[in-house]
Protein backbone atom coordinates (compact mmCIF):
# COMPACT_ATOMS: atom_id res chain seq x y z
CA UNK A 1 0.00 0.00 0.00
CA UNK A 2 1.13 3.53 -0.40
CA UNK A 3 2.51 5.11 2.69
CA UNK A 4 3.35 8.43 3.32
CA UNK A 5 6.03 10.14 5.63
CA UNK A 6 4.68 12.76 7.81
CA UNK A 7 5.45 14.95 10.60
CA UNK A 8 3.47 16.99 13.33
CA UNK A 9 3.82 18.41 17.19
CA UNK A 10 3.86 16.98 20.05
CA UNK A 11 1.63 18.68 22.83
CA UNK A 12 5.20 19.85 24.02
CA UNK A 13 6.38 21.15 20.53
CA UNK A 14 8.74 18.26 19.54
CA UNK A 15 8.31 16.99 16.08
CA UNK A 16 7.17 13.66 15.47
CA UNK A 17 7.87 11.23 13.14
CA UNK A 18 4.97 9.20 11.47
CA UNK A 19 4.18 6.50 8.93
CA UNK A 20 0.83 6.99 7.14
CA UNK A 21 -0.44 3.38 5.31
CA UNK A 22 -2.76 4.89 3.10
CA UNK A 23 -5.57 2.05 1.25
CA UNK A 24 -5.46 1.53 -2.45
CA UNK A 25 -9.00 3.30 -3.79
CA UNK A 26 -11.29 5.14 -1.51
CA UNK A 27 -10.78 5.05 3.01
CA UNK A 28 -13.01 3.24 5.07
CA UNK A 29 -11.78 4.42 7.82
CA UNK A 30 -8.94 5.63 9.90
CA UNK A 31 -6.84 4.52 12.77
CA UNK A 32 -3.67 5.03 14.68
CA UNK A 33 -1.29 2.75 15.71
CA UNK A 34 0.66 3.30 19.36
CA UNK A 35 3.79 1.22 19.66
CA UNK A 36 4.87 -0.71 22.73
CA UNK A 37 7.67 0.50 25.37
CA UNK A 38 10.90 1.46 23.96
CA UNK A 39 9.72 0.45 20.37
CA UNK A 40 9.37 2.18 17.06
CA UNK A 41 6.67 2.47 14.67
CA UNK A 42 8.50 -0.14 12.52
CA UNK A 43 7.98 -2.79 14.52
CA UNK A 44 6.72 -5.88 12.56
CA UNK A 45 3.43 -6.27 14.71
CA UNK A 46 2.54 -2.38 13.38
CA UNK A 47 3.86 -2.56 9.82
CA UNK A 48 2.15 -6.08 9.43
CA UNK A 49 -1.34 -4.97 10.84
CA UNK A 50 -1.17 -1.36 9.06
CA UNK A 51 -1.23 -3.31 5.78
CA UNK A 52 -3.78 -5.72 6.83
CA UNK A 53 -5.73 -2.79 7.61
CA UNK A 54 -5.53 -0.65 4.65
CA UNK A 55 -6.71 -3.68 2.29
CA UNK A 56 -9.39 -3.90 4.15
CA UNK A 57 -9.47 0.27 3.47
CA UNK A 58 -8.33 1.39 6.19
CA UNK A 59 -5.55 4.49 6.62
CA UNK A 60 -3.08 3.64 9.88
CA UNK A 61 -1.02 6.31 10.96
CA UNK A 62 1.74 5.05 13.02
CA UNK A 63 4.33 7.51 14.52
CA UNK A 64 7.41 7.39 16.74
CA UNK A 65 6.41 8.66 20.43
CA UNK A 66 8.46 11.21 21.69
CA UNK A 67 12.07 10.55 22.00
CA UNK A 68 12.27 7.77 20.14
CA UNK A 69 12.73 6.70 16.61
CA UNK A 70 12.81 9.24 14.30
CA UNK A 71 11.06 11.57 16.73
CA UNK A 72 12.34 14.89 18.56
CA UNK A 73 12.88 15.05 22.43
CA UNK A 74 14.80 13.52 24.80
CA UNK A 75 13.20 9.91 26.08
CA UNK A 76 14.56 11.09 29.65
CA UNK A 77 11.84 13.60 29.89
CA UNK A 78 8.72 11.94 28.83
CA UNK A 79 6.37 10.03 30.96
CA UNK A 80 2.86 8.02 30.56
CA UNK A 81 1.19 11.25 30.63
CA UNK A 82 3.03 12.28 27.56
CA UNK A 83 2.35 9.40 25.82
CA UNK A 84 -0.90 9.74 25.71
CA UNK A 85 -0.40 12.95 24.91
CA UNK A 86 1.63 12.05 21.98
CA UNK A 87 -1.13 10.40 20.70
CA UNK A 88 -4.08 12.92 21.33
CA UNK A 89 -1.75 15.01 18.92
CA UNK A 90 -1.81 12.78 16.37
CA UNK A 91 -5.84 12.20 16.61
CA UNK A 92 -5.82 16.11 16.23
CA UNK A 93 -3.38 15.63 13.59
CA UNK A 94 -4.98 13.49 11.80
CA UNK A 95 -8.33 15.38 12.46
CA UNK A 96 -7.05 18.83 11.12
CA UNK A 97 -6.63 16.86 7.91
CA UNK A 98 -10.37 15.39 8.16
CA UNK A 99 -9.08 12.03 8.79
CA UNK A 100 -9.93 11.59 12.32
CA UNK A 101 -9.45 8.18 14.04
CA UNK A 102 -12.52 5.98 14.74
CA UNK A 103 -10.21 3.12 15.75
CA UNK A 104 -7.17 2.65 18.41
CA UNK A 105 -4.67 0.12 18.51
CA UNK A 106 -1.85 -0.02 21.00
CA UNK A 107 0.62 -2.76 21.56
CA UNK A 108 2.45 -2.99 25.40
CA UNK A 109 2.70 0.05 27.16
CA UNK A 110 0.47 1.72 23.95
CA UNK A 111 -2.25 -0.29 24.61
CA UNK A 112 -2.48 0.95 28.00
CA UNK A 113 -2.14 4.69 26.41
CA UNK A 114 -5.35 4.18 23.46
CA UNK A 115 -6.54 3.10 26.76
CA UNK A 116 -6.46 6.30 28.79
CA UNK A 117 -6.54 8.51 24.94
CA UNK A 118 -9.81 6.93 23.84
CA UNK A 119 -11.69 9.49 25.85
CA UNK A 120 -10.19 12.19 24.62
CA UNK A 121 -10.70 11.41 21.04
CA UNK A 122 -14.82 11.42 20.30
CA UNK A 123 -14.81 9.34 16.87
CA UNK A 124 -13.34 6.21 18.40
CA UNK A 125 -15.87 3.63 17.38
CA UNK A 126 -12.88 0.68 18.59
CA UNK A 127 -9.84 -0.22 20.77
CA UNK A 128 -7.45 -2.75 20.65
CA UNK A 129 -4.79 -3.63 23.25
CA UNK A 130 -1.97 -6.20 22.12
CA UNK A 131 -0.43 -7.57 24.81
CA UNK A 132 -1.49 -4.16 27.14
CA UNK A 133 -0.39 -4.39 30.84
CA UNK A 134 -4.07 -3.36 33.25
CA UNK A 135 -1.51 -0.46 34.77
CA UNK A 136 1.19 1.64 33.38
CA UNK A 137 3.43 0.81 36.63
CA UNK A 138 3.65 -2.71 35.27
CA UNK A 139 6.52 -1.21 33.23
CA UNK A 140 8.67 -0.10 35.96
CA UNK A 141 9.25 -3.74 36.82
CA UNK A 142 11.81 -3.57 33.48
CA UNK A 143 14.23 -1.61 35.54
CA UNK A 144 12.85 -2.34 38.85
CA UNK A 145 16.40 -2.51 40.27
CA UNK A 146 17.31 1.11 39.08
CA UNK A 147 14.21 2.81 40.38
CA UNK A 148 15.79 3.71 43.67
CA UNK A 149 18.79 5.61 42.23
CA UNK A 150 15.92 6.90 39.73
CA UNK A 151 13.93 8.98 42.50
CA UNK A 152 17.59 9.76 44.45
CA UNK A 153 19.17 11.00 41.35
CA UNK A 154 16.21 12.43 39.24
CA UNK A 155 17.07 9.90 36.40
CA UNK A 156 18.93 6.73 35.88
CA UNK A 157 20.29 4.79 32.98
CA UNK A 158 19.25 1.79 32.01
CA UNK A 159 19.51 -1.13 29.73
CA UNK A 160 16.47 -2.37 27.65
CA UNK A 161 16.13 -4.89 24.85
CA UNK A 162 19.90 -4.52 24.74
CA UNK A 163 19.78 -0.70 24.35
CA UNK A 164 20.49 1.76 26.45
CA UNK A 165 17.73 4.36 27.46
CA UNK A 166 17.74 7.26 30.14
CA UNK A 167 14.38 6.99 32.24
CA UNK A 168 13.49 10.16 34.56
CA UNK A 169 11.88 10.52 37.86
CA UNK A 170 8.39 11.98 35.95
CA UNK A 171 8.06 8.71 34.07
CA UNK A 172 8.22 6.60 37.47
CA UNK A 173 5.79 9.13 39.11
CA UNK A 174 3.56 9.10 36.34
CA UNK A 175 3.07 5.08 35.59
CA UNK A 176 2.27 5.30 39.69
CA UNK A 177 -0.32 7.47 39.28
CA UNK A 178 -2.40 6.68 36.66
CA UNK A 179 -5.46 5.16 37.32
CA UNK A 180 -6.19 3.41 34.11
CA UNK A 181 -9.10 0.87 35.75
CA UNK A 182 -11.26 4.13 36.17
CA UNK A 183 -11.01 4.70 32.58
CA UNK A 184 -11.28 1.48 31.09
CA UNK A 185 -14.50 1.41 33.16
CA UNK A 186 -15.97 4.32 30.83
CA UNK A 187 -14.69 3.36 27.74
CA UNK A 188 -17.62 4.40 25.01
CA UNK A 189 -15.83 1.73 22.31
CA UNK A 190 -16.32 -1.44 21.31
CA UNK A 191 -12.96 -3.23 22.66
CA UNK A 192 -10.77 -6.38 21.66
CA UNK A 193 -8.36 -7.21 24.03
CA UNK A 194 -5.56 -9.81 22.39
CA UNK A 195 -3.00 -11.09 24.60
CA UNK A 196 -0.77 -14.15 24.27
CA UNK A 197 -0.93 -16.56 27.76
CA UNK A 198 2.73 -17.36 27.91
CA UNK A 199 3.94 -13.61 27.80
CA UNK A 200 6.55 -13.43 29.69
CA UNK A 201 7.04 -9.98 29.96
CA UNK A 202 3.07 -8.60 30.28
CA UNK A 203 1.50 -11.45 32.29
CA UNK A 204 -2.33 -12.85 30.76
CA UNK A 205 -4.15 -12.00 34.15
CA UNK A 206 -3.58 -8.30 32.99
CA UNK A 207 -6.07 -9.06 29.79
CA UNK A 208 -8.20 -10.25 32.66
CA UNK A 209 -7.99 -7.11 34.07
CA UNK A 210 -8.48 -4.92 32.03
CA UNK A 211 -11.52 -7.51 30.09
CA UNK A 212 -13.40 -7.27 33.70
CA UNK A 213 -13.02 -3.77 34.19
CA UNK A 214 -14.40 -2.72 30.49
CA UNK A 215 -17.83 -2.89 29.80
CA UNK A 216 -19.76 -4.42 26.67
CA UNK A 217 -19.49 -5.15 23.77
CA UNK A 218 -15.92 -6.21 24.66
CA UNK A 219 -14.17 -9.40 22.95
CA UNK A 220 -10.96 -11.59 24.14
CA UNK A 221 -8.60 -13.32 21.19
CA UNK A 222 -5.83 -16.02 22.77
CA UNK A 223 -2.23 -15.43 20.77
CA UNK A 224 -1.50 -18.80 21.62
CA UNK A 225 2.14 -19.38 21.02
CA UNK A 226 3.37 -15.77 20.76
CA UNK A 227 5.81 -13.70 22.54
CA UNK A 228 5.29 -10.04 24.08
CA UNK A 229 6.72 -8.22 20.28
CA UNK A 230 4.90 -10.48 17.96
CA UNK A 231 8.27 -10.98 16.29
CA UNK A 232 7.38 -14.24 14.50
CA UNK A 233 5.54 -13.56 11.47
CA UNK A 234 2.82 -16.01 11.66
CA UNK A 235 1.70 -14.49 15.06
CA UNK A 236 1.90 -10.92 13.67
CA UNK A 237 0.03 -11.90 10.52
CA UNK A 238 -2.87 -13.76 12.72
CA UNK A 239 -3.08 -11.11 15.41
CA UNK A 240 -3.39 -8.53 11.88
CA UNK A 241 -5.93 -10.49 10.38
CA UNK A 242 -7.87 -11.17 13.66
CA UNK A 243 -8.08 -6.93 13.96
CA UNK A 244 -9.35 -6.28 10.31
CA UNK A 245 -11.71 -8.37 10.58
CA UNK A 246 -13.00 -7.74 13.86
CA UNK A 247 -12.60 -4.19 12.84
CA UNK A 248 -14.54 -4.57 9.31
CA UNK A 249 -18.12 -5.02 11.75
CA UNK A 250 -17.15 -0.73 12.49
CA UNK A 251 -16.35 0.55 8.97
CA UNK A 252 -19.15 1.99 6.68
CA UNK A 253 -19.74 -0.52 4.14
CA UNK A 254 -16.66 -1.18 1.54
CA UNK A 255 -16.91 0.55 -2.03
CA UNK A 256 -13.46 -0.51 -3.30
CA UNK A 257 -14.63 1.21 -6.34
CA UNK A 258 -15.34 4.28 -5.90
CA UNK A 259 -17.89 6.18 -7.61
CA UNK A 260 -16.44 4.88 -10.68
CA UNK A 261 -18.89 2.44 -12.01
CA UNK A 262 -16.81 -0.69 -13.32
CA UNK A 263 -17.59 -3.79 -13.20
CA UNK A 264 -14.06 -5.71 -14.02
CA UNK A 265 -11.10 -6.62 -11.86
CA UNK A 266 -8.89 -4.18 -10.88
CA UNK A 267 -4.71 -4.89 -10.13
CA UNK A 268 -2.49 -2.58 -9.05
CA UNK A 269 0.94 -2.99 -7.49
CA UNK A 270 1.12 -1.77 -3.68
CA UNK A 271 4.68 -1.08 -4.31
CA UNK A 272 5.78 -2.91 -1.08
CA UNK A 273 7.62 -5.92 -2.36
CA UNK A 274 8.35 -7.14 -5.92
CA UNK A 275 5.40 -8.62 -7.18
CA UNK A 276 2.69 -8.22 -4.52
CA UNK A 277 -0.36 -5.97 -5.91
CA UNK A 278 -3.64 -5.86 -4.61
CA UNK A 279 -6.72 -7.11 -5.94
CA UNK A 280 -10.38 -5.25 -6.30
CA UNK A 281 -13.05 -7.24 -6.97
CA UNK A 282 -16.49 -6.22 -6.17
CA UNK A 283 -16.27 -4.81 -2.36
CA UNK A 284 -13.24 -7.53 -1.98
CA UNK A 285 -9.97 -6.90 -1.30
CA UNK A 286 -6.89 -9.25 -1.37
CA UNK A 287 -3.39 -9.52 -2.50
CA UNK A 288 -1.59 -11.81 -5.04
CA UNK A 289 2.03 -12.26 -4.96
CA UNK A 290 4.32 -15.27 -5.47
CA UNK A 291 6.42 -17.20 -3.40
CA UNK A 292 9.74 -16.09 -1.97
CA UNK A 293 11.54 -18.48 -4.07
CA UNK A 294 10.71 -16.58 -6.81
CA UNK A 295 11.26 -13.30 -5.31
CA UNK A 296 7.87 -12.74 -3.63
CA UNK A 297 6.69 -12.56 -0.10
CA UNK A 298 4.00 -14.57 -0.44
CA UNK A 299 1.01 -12.35 1.03
CA UNK A 300 -1.29 -13.67 -1.49
CA UNK A 301 -1.76 -16.33 -4.26
CA UNK A 302 0.06 -16.66 -7.28
CA UNK A 303 -1.88 -15.88 -10.73
CA UNK A 304 -1.79 -19.60 -11.39
CA UNK A 305 -3.59 -19.99 -8.33
CA UNK A 306 -6.38 -17.70 -8.72
CA UNK A 307 -6.92 -19.60 -12.13
CA UNK A 308 -6.92 -22.67 -10.88
CA UNK A 309 -9.53 -21.46 -7.65
CA UNK A 310 -11.71 -19.92 -10.70
CA UNK A 311 -11.73 -23.49 -12.42
CA UNK A 312 -12.33 -25.45 -8.93
CA UNK A 313 -14.78 -22.59 -7.83
CA UNK A 314 -16.76 -22.76 -11.18
CA UNK A 315 -17.00 -26.85 -10.85
CA UNK A 316 -18.31 -26.83 -7.65
CA UNK A 317 -20.89 -24.34 -7.84
CA UNK A 318 -21.67 -25.98 -11.36
CA UNK A 319 -22.66 -29.55 -9.85
CA UNK A 320 -24.56 -27.48 -7.27
CA UNK A 321 -26.81 -25.69 -9.51
CA UNK A 322 -27.26 -29.40 -11.30
CA UNK A 323 -27.93 -30.75 -7.72
CA UNK A 324 -30.39 -28.52 -6.98
CA UNK A 325 -32.02 -28.78 -10.60
CA UNK A 326 -32.86 -32.90 -9.90
CA UNK A 327 -33.55 -32.69 -6.73
CA UNK A 328 -30.38 -34.34 -5.41
CA UNK A 329 -29.14 -35.27 -1.89
CA UNK A 330 -25.25 -34.43 -2.47
CA UNK A 331 -23.14 -34.06 0.04
CA UNK A 332 -20.58 -31.43 0.45
CA UNK A 333 -18.36 -31.01 -3.16
CA UNK A 334 -14.89 -30.24 -2.60
CA UNK A 335 -12.57 -29.55 -5.68
CA UNK A 336 -9.33 -29.93 -5.65
CA UNK A 337 -6.84 -28.25 -8.84
CA UNK A 338 -3.11 -28.62 -9.74
CA UNK A 339 -1.59 -26.88 -12.40
CA UNK A 340 1.54 -27.73 -14.31
CA UNK A 341 3.55 -27.14 -17.10
CA UNK A 342 3.78 -30.52 -19.59
CA UNK A 343 4.56 -32.19 -23.20
CA UNK A 344 1.73 -31.92 -25.13
CA UNK A 345 3.20 -35.30 -26.56
CA UNK A 346 3.36 -37.05 -22.41
CA UNK A 347 -0.74 -35.66 -22.09
CA UNK A 348 -2.29 -38.92 -22.35
CA UNK A 349 -5.63 -36.34 -21.28
CA UNK A 350 -5.05 -33.77 -23.63
CA UNK A 351 -6.96 -33.48 -27.06
CA UNK A 352 -5.63 -33.65 -30.44
CA UNK A 353 -5.56 -30.59 -30.97
CA UNK A 354 -3.74 -29.58 -28.00
CA UNK A 355 -0.52 -32.67 -29.22
CA UNK A 356 -0.45 -30.92 -32.65
CA UNK A 357 0.52 -27.77 -31.81
CA UNK A 358 3.66 -29.63 -29.87
CA UNK A 359 5.68 -28.13 -26.88
CA UNK A 360 4.59 -26.97 -23.44
CA UNK A 361 1.33 -27.09 -22.66
CA UNK A 362 -0.58 -25.81 -19.30
CA UNK A 363 -2.36 -29.59 -17.91
CA UNK A 364 -5.32 -28.63 -14.75
CA UNK A 365 -5.86 -31.78 -12.66
CA UNK A 366 -8.83 -31.48 -11.06
CA UNK A 367 -10.41 -34.06 -8.36
CA UNK A 368 -14.26 -34.01 -7.15
CA UNK A 369 -14.82 -34.74 -3.76
CA UNK A 370 -18.15 -35.59 -2.80
CA UNK A 371 -18.92 -36.32 0.99
CA UNK A 372 -21.27 -39.48 1.57
CA UNK A 373 -21.79 -42.13 -1.03
CA UNK A 374 -22.06 -41.37 -4.68
CA UNK A 375 -23.03 -43.96 -7.07
CA UNK A 376 -21.32 -45.00 -9.76
CA UNK A 377 -23.49 -44.02 -12.60
CA UNK A 378 -23.94 -40.67 -10.44
CA UNK A 379 -20.35 -39.89 -10.53
CA UNK A 380 -20.17 -40.45 -14.44
CA UNK A 381 -22.88 -37.73 -14.26
CA UNK A 382 -21.00 -34.90 -11.92
CA UNK A 383 -17.62 -35.32 -14.29
CA UNK A 384 -19.66 -34.92 -17.67
CA UNK A 385 -21.50 -31.73 -15.64
CA UNK A 386 -17.76 -30.54 -14.32
CA UNK A 387 -17.39 -30.35 -17.71
CA UNK A 388 -20.01 -27.76 -18.61
CA UNK A 389 -18.59 -25.37 -15.95
CA UNK A 390 -18.05 -21.74 -17.85
CA UNK A 391 -14.41 -21.40 -16.57
CA UNK A 392 -13.57 -24.98 -18.16
CA UNK A 393 -15.11 -23.94 -21.01
CA UNK A 394 -13.08 -21.11 -21.51
CA UNK A 395 -9.35 -22.74 -20.18
CA UNK A 396 -10.55 -25.39 -23.14
CA UNK A 397 -11.53 -22.78 -25.86
CA UNK A 398 -10.26 -20.18 -27.96
CA UNK A 399 -10.23 -16.98 -25.59
CA UNK A 400 -9.08 -13.69 -26.97
CA UNK A 401 -7.40 -11.36 -24.81
CA UNK A 402 -7.54 -7.26 -26.03
CA UNK A 403 -4.86 -5.01 -24.43
CA UNK A 404 -4.40 -1.75 -24.76
CA UNK A 405 -2.36 1.00 -23.06
CA UNK A 406 -3.34 3.78 -21.39
CA UNK A 407 -2.21 6.84 -19.30
CA UNK A 408 -1.99 6.32 -15.92
CA UNK A 409 -4.39 7.79 -13.29
CA UNK A 410 -2.07 9.93 -11.08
Amino acid sequence: MPVEKRTFRSRDGHMLAARFDRPEGPVRGNALFAHCFTCTKDIVAARRIAANLARLGVAVLRFDFTGLGSSEGEFANTSFVSNVDDLIAAADHLRESGEAPMLLIGHSLGGAAVLAAAGDIPEVKGVVTIGAPADAEHVLHNFEASIEEIEREGSAEVTLAGRKFRIGKGFVDAARETALTDRIATLRASLLVMHSPIDETVGIDNATRIFTAAKHPKSFVSLDKADHLLSGADDAEFAAEVIAGWASRLLPRDEPQGIEAIEHVRVTETRASKFQNIVQAGTHRFFADEPPSVGGTDTGPTPYDFLSAALGACTSMTLRMYASFKKLDLGTVTVDVSHAKVHADDCADCTEESRANGGKIDRFERVITVDGNVPEELAGKLEEIANKCPVHKTLEGNATVVTRVEAGRG
